[in-house]
């Protein structure tokens, strides 16, 4: 895939998700087939660049191109000021967030609650794209803010007017959070009446549902967030699955342990052992979701103190199952019903 002369090896992006796609999570993503993955959230507040948060956030050492961040905020000055900020620090692409639904970013106007004033949108949109005019702008929003305003058409094509080159679109309003079912007819109606590429995001699971959603809503790719945690070999099953319409076998035991415990290094380097241990924590627990003892496991892994001991847990997890077999049918209890431990942008 191409889009504002940046060539993609493939159309499968990785959702900006609060608290998950940091560096070391984007790497591994881009490693196990994802063309794209854009980084969490920025804040455009000038005040926070000195912060820890978004110091760690701005990090980019060792990444593989194209390097895209994401930027939240409701003030189009200070937006064009943080793409500035970004750019300068090696961003290829900067993404704008319309698309969270979290109170703490929708309370300051942000994130998806823009979707509500569409001349706002403009202006910011507008700041943007002249404040860095060599750089690509992209824009991800959803359907609208409840169901009874769903104006994604409209905010596409003040988009396309702006200058956005791509546009990613979550099929929920803000309204529906990440409650029921994400829908797909809007994001067709968007892409049939816009000339720039449209990503569908939602509820995007298997390789099975990328390709229907892909030939329901004519996107030109598909965005994959909350499906990924734990289990960042579905982009390539997806990329496999889409070439040649066939299945990869599930990954086998010594692979899935082999790509933690690489990921959960990769961690501990990134944050330091004191934060490396907490964040690792979710990343162990999706990891292990659904597999033989998962469940005792993690309870007994989340009162691990130290990397020492959550590595030699994991270890013996791993090793006790592939004295079972090394084969692994790995299943899925039903991960996108549970709440979201990750906010997707």
């Amino acid at each position: 895939m191409e889009f504002a002369g940046i060539r993609l090896k493939n159309s499968l992006f990785v959702a900006p998700m609060a608290g998950v796609t940091d560096r070391p999570f984007r790497q591994l993503c881009k490693k196990m087939g994802a063309g794209l993955a854009v980084s969490e959230m920025v804040t455009s507040n000038a005040q926070l660049y000195g912060s820890t948060k978004t110091q760690r956030r701005a990090n980019h050492a060792g990444e593989v191109d194209p390097i895209s961040v994401q930027i939240a905020g409701a003030d189009p000055l200070m937006m064009a000021a943080a793409a500035r900020f970004n750019v300068e620090r090696g961003a290829q692409i900067i993404d704008i967030n319309m698309g969270c639904p979290a109170k703490k970013v929708c309370n300051v106007a942000a994130g998806s609650a823009l979707l509500r004033d569409e001349a706002l949108v403009a202006r910011i949109l507008c700041a943007v794209v002249a404040a860095i005019p060599d750089v690509p702008v992209t824009l991800k929003f959803r359907t609208g803010w409840d169901r009874n305003t769903r104006n994604a058409s409209r905010i596409a094509h003040i988009a396309e007017e702006s200058g956005i080159r791509l546009i990613a679109i979550h099929g929920r309003t803000r309204c529906d959070q990440y409650m029921g079912e994400a829908e797909y007819d809007t994001i067709a109606d968007v892409k049939s009446r816009v000339g720039i590429p449209v990503i569908a995001n939602g509820d995007i699971d298997s390789p099975q549902k990328a390709r229907a959603v892909l030939r329901y809503t004519g996107a030109d790719g598909v965005m994959i967030g909350r499906a990924a945690q734990g289990r960042p070999w579905i982009f390539r099953e997806i990329e496999h699955f889409l070439q040649t319409g066939k299945e990869l076998p599930p990954p086998e035991v010594g692979e899935i342990h082999r790509v933690c415990r690489e990921h959960l290094a990769d961690l501990y380097d990134f944050y330091g052992e004191a934060s490396g241990v907490g964040v690792a924590r979710k990343h162990i627990a999706w990891y292990t979701k659904g597999l033989v003892g998962s469940a005792v496991f993690r309870s007994n892994m989340y009162l691990l103190p130290s990397v020492s001991a959550q590595c030699d847990a994991v270890d013996q997890f791993f090793d006790e199952l592939a004295a079972r077999g090394n084969r692994l049918q790995y299943q899925m209890l039903d991960r996108m019903s549970d709440q979201p431990e990750a906010l997707a942008a």
